[in-house]
């Protein structure tokens, strides 16, 4: 049907709909859209239905709004309008590829839209669709050269194409339009010229970009962004004089910032470590308070030089009582040298200020009470990080006897019992922290992270709680904040006690932050065109590129991924059937009381049940009042997250599949990332695909345990499948040979054995493998699991906590005796760690929470 051009009057109440839709009165302007409408000549008037939709969407009537949309198109399919609301629907449904076809359409019957071209523009930026983003920019440009805007996104598309050099002479030809006096501070041209000279520096153009720097210094407001650039260029110019002076100047300007000393070490080119130790004794003189030039020569400096320079260190921070003094520390702790010079010093200290009160009998002066228990609270720490957890707990009770009330204390105390593998000592004593200061944010949040840790779930619920929005459940409040710390232990605590369709809805609740974090970029890319915050701009599409790359999403995706295998191995069967089958063998009087106890169940149930839906409604009630106090513009509906719905998915591997991709292609720097994507392949039997994931892993770390045991199952999966087309075994083969030099299971994992057999991890694997490959070896491969000798590398908690779950799951056979025996041993290793208890001791050990005693079940595997 042609377009109906509506004569003036209805035309005038059509103006009025779409100044009322941009002012958001929805309700005004669906009065007169049946206005239009009711005049049966104008019934049918396809914008008017479209306009209608798009009003009815934004009140949150999805369905009648794409009804009444899509007939507006079927009547009038020539109208820019139609298409162009069609799209917006579209885009409010996060549909972005719809919706760019959609604006397209619009474009064939109106090319010169200035509103169409922008929304397309800003679809295009967010789908990352960089040559179609500057094709449509350079339209905007040619139909509105005068605005500023234009002339900016056409930079910035060529920017993020990597065409640097037509950038820098679009923002240029921008710039000389810019009518500026150089004494007047613009903050907005200052953005500019920073974003120009970063441009300039990505292209290469160092000199170019010192020039630019040193031409409109006066202009830019950002003195240190100046000062630090300019630093940066005159190193890589190799103007070393010029470089000094800059860095000379941002040391007196903030003596603590550790980059401005290496940028001041790369001028000055020290030839050996004395000339570089001066750099760092001119700025101890000149900064007499200063703590950054005492600790970087800790990292180059060894021996006596160390010892000295170490010795000066501690006291100044002792003296001065500096609690984060070990964490400025502990990057030295990979050198054995110097861990064991720090100890030396330290208890030195310890024994010192006991007996006299001075860090040494020569000293003059004496040192105030508090640097000894400053010295022992180091030392708790110390001890804590070589795993000498009994040593350093008599530090802190030392500590904690002289100032009871010093919260920081019972911090490392709880911190030394977890490492310890006793989680919930560890709770007790974090909880007596937060006891000490409720109003503090972040022991509540460290108590509540412990109690997850310990399946605590409910009582870390209550701490976090009171923090959280009144008059909201706290779960919900958190995940409204996107508390992505809270969620991932939740479903680590969940998946720990084996409910898996809860600890899968915190993992879909993580990816849909993130999800939510890509859309939220939408509303920067108009906003930081007009305020000129182009360089960050920049940075958020950068950043937004790898978002999936954060830790917190590899948490999350690592645990569902486990946890579809599990699934995959062991599917959740249907309680009811198993009932079923139980009860046909029980007498009348079992059945009556089981029947009755099934009663209990279910009326229990049923009032936690009400009384959630009681809650829900009152939420939802609130909800819905804020939505008609302000009517704004809402997205779809979100699919409710039902754990048992989760948990029963039919194809598990293909939901695992679904975290795993964003990390193949964000996280290939670890090797976890491709032995996880082995581990779906496995089950799936796609042995090119696993092949493809050995590999990568194999060039991270070829000496993993865990890529060994992926290993060997590989060899042996290929020697026993007898269905492999001809082609694929010789590609496998050939490869395998190639990389591994193996291609039989058997002797690849007594290679990797003769290898490794120092290292308790790597022997762990290849008994496992041993016991795998043939059950025979049984013996033989819990001999070589269980082995605690003094001489063997990398013992830890964690390591013989695993080896206890290997005796007592079967994966290294069934002995009970032997896992009996090798937990009385490491019993008396660990003394603290709570795998290792003798058996009853759980049940006797309760844990108090602000005064409640609480004995919730819990695996010690996932407190590590």
């Amino acid at each position: 049907m042609p377009t109906v051009t509506l004569p003036p009057k209805e035309n005038a109440l059509f103006k009025r709909i779409l100044r009322c839709y941009e002012r958001k009165q929805y309700r005004n302007g669906l009065k007169f859209c049946k206005q239009i409408l009711s005049n049966p000549r104008f019934a049918e008037h396809g914008e008017t239905l479209a306009m209608k939709g798009l009003t009815l969407n934004c009140l949150g009537k999805k369905e009648e709004a794409y009804d009444l949309v899509r007939r507006g198109l079927r009547n009038d399919l020539k109208s820019h309008v139609c298409w162009h609301v069609y799209g917006l629907l579209q885009r409010s449904d996060k549909k972005y590829d719809e919706a760019i076809k959609c604006y397209r359409n619009a474009l064939k019957w109106d090319k010169d839209n200035l509103q169409i071209l922008r929304d397309l523009s800003l679809l295009q930026i967010q789908m990352r669709d960089l040559e179609g983003y500057r094709e449509t920019r350079y339209q905007l440009l040619q139909l509105r050269p005068a605005q500023r805007a234009s002339w900016i996104g056409y930079a910035i598309a060529y920017h993020l194409l990597e065409d640097y050099e037509m950038a820098a002479k679009i923002l240029e030809e921008f710039r000389k339009t810019q009518q500026t006096s150089p004494d007047k501070v613009d903050y907005e041209y200052s953005e500019l010229l920073l974003y120009q000279n970063q441009v300039l520096r990505e292209a290469g153009l160092y000199k170019k970009a010192l020039e630019h720097l040193t031409t409109y210094e006066k202009q830019i407001c950002d003195k240190l962004a100046v000062e630090e650039t300019k630093g940066e260029l005159l190193l890589k110019l190799d103007r070393m004089e010029e470089a000094t002076l800059v860095y000379r100047r941002l040391q007196e300007r903030n003596p603590e910032n550790w980059s401005y000393y290496h940028g001041l070490e790369k001028a000055l080119k020290p030839a050996n470590v004395e000339e570089k130790q001066k750099i760092y004794e001119e700025a101890w003189v000149k900064y007499p308070k200063g703590l950054v030039p005492r600790r970087l020569p800790l990292n180059f400096l060894s021996g006596e030089k160390f010892r000295e320079c170490l010795d000066k260190y501690l006291r100044l921070n002792f003296s001065k009582g500096c609690p984060p003094v070990f964490t400025t520390l502990k990057s030295l702790y990979h050198d054995k040298e110097k861990v064991s010079i720090i100890e030396e010093l330290v208890v030195g200290y310890e024994t010192s200020l006991n007996n006299c009160r001075m860090f040494n009998p020569n000293d003059d002066g004496k040192e105030p009470p508090t640097t000894l228990l400053w010295v022992q609270y180091f030392l708790a720490q110390h001890f804590d990080q070589i795993s000498q957890q009994s040593l350093a707990l008599e530090y802190i009770n030392a500590a904690i006897e002289s100032t009871p009330t010093l919260i920081e204390l019972f911090l490392v105390k709880a911190k030394i019992y977890k490492h310890a593998g006793n989680i919930k000592e560890a709770v007790k004593w974090m909880d007596e922290a937060q006891a000490l200061d409720t109003a503090d944010r972040f022991i509540n949040s460290k108590c509540a992270k412990y109690m997850l840790k310990a399946n605590m779930i409910k009582e870390a619920e209550e701490m976090c709680s009171k923090f959280t929005r009144e008059g909201a459940s706290a779960v919900e409040n958190l995940n409204e904040m996107q508390c992505m710390w809270f969620q991932t232990e939740c479903a680590l605590a969940y998946k720990s006690m084996n409910k898996y369709g809860d600890a899968l809805k915190k993992c879909h609740e993580i990816e849909r932050h993130f999800v939510e974090i890509t859309d939220d970029q939408f509303d920067f890319h108009t906003y930081c065109m007009r305020k000129m915050t182009l360089r960050s701009y920049v940075d958020l599409l950068k950043l937004e590129d790898v978002l999936r790359r954060h830790p917190f999403y590899f948490k999350a995706a690592r645990t569902a991924i486990e946890i579809y295998l599990t699934l995959h191995d062991n599917p959740l069967t249907d309680e009811h059937k198993e009932l079923e089958a139980d009860t046909a063998n029980l007498s009348d009087k079992e059945l009556k009381k089981l029947r009755n106890k099934q009663r209990r169940a279910q009326k229990k149930a049923q009032l936690e049940e009400e009384k959630k839906n009681a809650e829900k409604e009152k939420q939802l009630k609130n909800q819905k009042k804020k939505k008609e106090d302000d009517d704004e513009e809402i997205g779809g509906p979100k699919e409710e997250l039902i754990p048992d719905k989760l948990a029963k998915v039919e194809n598990p591997l293909e939901e695992a599949i679904k975290f795993l991709t964003p990390l193949k292609n964000l996280v290939k720097n670890k090797i976890e990332t491709h032995l996880l994507a082995f581990e779906i392949y496995f089950r799936k039997e796609k042995f090119l695909l696993m092949l493809q994931s050995m590999k990568r892993a194999f060039a991270i770390d070829p000496h993993h345990p865990w890529l060994h045991q992926c290993l060997v199952r590989f060899f042996k999966a290929v020697s026993e499948n007898k269905d492999l087309p001809e082609s694929v075994l010789t590609v496998l083969k050939q490869e395998m040979r190639r990389l591994f030099g193996e291609t039989c299971a058997k002797s690849f994992n007594e290679a990797f054995l003769r290898k490794h057999s120092n290292s308790i991890p790597h022997r762990v694997a290849a008994a496992k493998m041993m016991y795998y490959l043939d059950s025979s070896t049984e013996k033989k491969a819990i001999e070589l699991a269980t082995a605690l000798d003094e001489s063997l590398n990398n013992r830890s908690v964690v390591i013989s906590t695993d080896v206890l779950e290997g005796l007592c799951n079967g994966s290294l056979g069934d002995n009970k005796e032997t896992a009996e025996m090798y937990r009385a041993d490491c019993h008396k290793m660990y003394p603290h760690t709570l795998a290792f208890m003798p058996p009853g001791y759980e049940e006797n050990m309760k844990i108090t929470v602000n005064g409640d005693a609480s004995a919730e079940p819990e695996e010690i595997g996932n407190d590590m």
